[in-house]
């Protein structure tokens, strides 16, 4: 009769111990080990054994140049938007994941595209969250009145992985992973070792059967993935649904992906009949109004372009430290900025509270904004109105000149097709814009933060 033991495991990080801590060793969370049991050593040395064999019988090694590629055909989600992220697609054997906070529509949006790719490929949908009747519920919430798609609710990843060999679909979609358990394994569903196993044996299916999977995780308060690490170094791409829960509009992120671009960004905008794409998003992120403080940046989601107002508020301080507040800024970029307008324009502003924010709730965090950051900045403190259908673009340096940015045209082309007529550049860049010789926009290129401010401000005057 074997014996079974126990070994405690962080919940965060995934490391094991064989002592409990109130504080993991590894990652330093609080109240995250929980304690495990472990398989008998005799089951063990039979998968040992069996895994053994099946190596012994496996392929040998080739040269890579003498293996045959197959072109691979990309499944269409239904969602251009949604492809756009993948990189064109769903490959077929791939994994997603897929995370968000709780409420964000990540059930709505895969629902969704469950629905559109059923019209021409077989498409199974497993809830581990919902009944099949709230499903349906909210099925026909979306206007959806006739589908082929097959819909199971099921936490069990044996009787899962037996509907997917059986039904053989070309796309299967998981809500969610942390709700599935294997009963030959310990711990609770969501627990490190229920996370991993099964969420390796569905790897092992979708590649062996060459089904295109779709998993949704849960995400902890921190806003990482919940789980253990090794979930997202298992899958093949990795995508974060954002926004704002009491807000229409919803970002989808691409953290990871091995068939296509990273930090790459689709637009979605939540409606009483379910998610719809936003093709022109430019228009979430910039305001018909014109007032001190407000300037307009062109930033880069990947392969994206889209043009965002910032907001300053410059007030006189009531406090002996001024406040220092960024929404969708790092705070520490805006700290910089500011020391860099107050050491080389002689503005005091150390008397002055601070706040700046990106309209729409988007996070914007590449350094092409810096010169859009120090415009609103000076507008509010000044009160005066920076020029209309006017863009910045460019990084500051510490020492108040500016650096060139990346994708400089594309950012162009982006804000001369929304009509702006003036785009104020660092002057290195204007040596790669100068190719193109039709462009319409008005392109000032300058050298330092006080001649580009000279220019949209006339501070000088």
């Amino acid at each position: 009769m074997t014996r079974t033991s126990t070994i405690y495991i962080c919940q965060i990080c995934g490391a094991e111990t064989k002592q409990f801590f109130g504080r993991c060793t590894s990652c330093g969370t609080w109240n995250s080990i929980v304690e495990e049991v472990v398989e008998p050593s005799s089951y063990r040395s039979k998968q040992v054994k069996s895994n053994h064999s099946n190596r012994l019988e496996g392929k040998r090694s080739a040269p890579i140049s003498s293996l045959e590629s197959d072109a691979i055909k990309r499944i269409d989600s239904g969602y251009k938007e949604l492809d756009r992220v993948l990189g064109g697609g769903l490959v077929p054997g791939s994994l997603v994941l897929i995370g968000g906070d709780p409420g964000i529509g990540k059930s709505t949006l895969l629902l969704q595209c469950a629905t559109e790719m059923a019209l021409y490929k077989s498409v199974l949908y497993i809830t581990a969250e919902e009944s099949s009747s709230q499903v349906q519920l909210r099925w026909k919430r979306l206007g959806k009145n006739e589908s082929n798609l097959h819909l199971l609710a099921e936490t069990n990843i044996e009787l899962i992985l037996n509907e997917l060999e059986e039904f053989h679909p070309d796309v299967a979609i998981i809500d969610s992973v942390q709700a599935l358990h294997d009963g030959a394994l310990g711990g609770t569903p969501g627990s490190v070792t229920q996370v991993r196993e099964c969420s390796a044996a569905l790897q092992r299916l979708a590649k062996s059967k060459n089904i295109a999977l779709l998993i949704v995780g849960h995400v902890t308060k921190e806003g990482m993935l919940a789980g253990p690490k090794v979930l997202e170094h298992l899958v093949d791409a990795v995508l974060t649904f954002e926004g704002d829960r009491f807000a229409s509009h919803r970002i989808l992120r691409t953290v990871k992906n091995r068939f296509g671009a990273t930090n790459e960004l689709g637009v979605f905008e939540m409606q009483g009949t379910g998610l719809i794409e936003v093709p022109n998003p430019s228009e979430l992120f910039l305001s018909a109004d014109n007032a001190p403080g407000i300037a307009t940046i062109v930033a880069c989601e990947g392969t994206r372009p889209l043009a965002i107002d910032l907001q300053a508020l410059i007030n006189k301080t009531s406090y002996s430290s001024p406040r220092r507040t960024a929404t969708g800024i790092e705070g520490n970029r805006l700290h910089q900025i500011l020391a860099v307008i107050e050491k080389h324009m002689n503005v005091g502003l150390s008397h002055f509270d601070c706040y700046l924010a990106v309209a729409g709730g988007l996070e914007v965090e590449e350094p092409a904004a810096d010169l859009g950051i120090a415009a609103a900045v000076m507008s509010s403190y000044k009160k005066v109105e920076l020029p209309q259908r006017t863009v910045l673009i460019g990084e500051i340096g510490l020492g108040g000149q500016l650096r060139s940015v990346g994708q400089m045209q594309l950012r162009l082309r982006e804000a001369e097709r929304l009509g702006f007529e003036t785009a104020i550049i660092p002057k290195i860049s204007n040596q790669d814009t100068q190719k193109e010789k039709d462009r319409k926009i008005n392109i000032k290129a300058v050298s330092t933060i006080s001649e580009a401010l000279d220019i949209a401000l006339n501070i000088n005057s």
